[in-house]
């Protein structure tokens, strides 16, 4: 085999289609937009959503909720799940993240307090609800907010 020779694989290259390049390419003079109309214009067409002037179906539906743009938005994590850690050690955030429990940690961490916890933990977060700092101080680990 020699260095001309060399070429790729059939039907692994596709030639790029160039509209507008005269009657015989077969998409001359209207490039494949048909005559007239909104879509035959530059810049033609319309927006997503858009049912040519019916009421939309995102304004049909009526609305519901209320979401708060200030609100805060916490990693929830259960204290049985701190059971996969080393007694003795410390878990914070960065250290839930390391171990797979976590991907983001969002506004913070907040430990609640579902299931039962043996090892003996110091546990830093932003938030403890009532039952699960007794389970921890109760496994005789220590709670520290950040």
């Amino acid at each position: 085999m020699k260095l001309h020779e060399l070429a790729p694989a059939a039907g692994s290259k596709k030639v790029r289609t160039r509209v507008g390049r005269g009657l015989g390419s077969g998409l001359g003079k209207t490039s494949g937009r048909g005559h007239k109309g909104q879509n035959s214009r530059s810049g033609g067409g319309v927006r997503t959503g858009f049912e040519g002037g019916q009421m939309p179906l995102y304004r049909r539906l009526p609305k519901r909720g209320f979401f708060n743009v200030f609100g805060s938005e916490y990693a929830e994590v259960n204290v049985e799940t701190l059971n996969r850690f080393e007694d003795g050690s410390t878990v914070d955030p960065v250290a839930l993240i390391e171990a797979g429990v976590l991907k983001n940690v969002h506004d913070g961490v907040r430990i609640l307090g579902n299931g039962e916890i043996t090892k003996k933990l110091t546990v830093i977060a932003n938030g403890f609800t009532k039952s699960a700092e007794v389970k921890i101080t109760a496994a005789g680990g220590k709670v520290e907010v950040i």
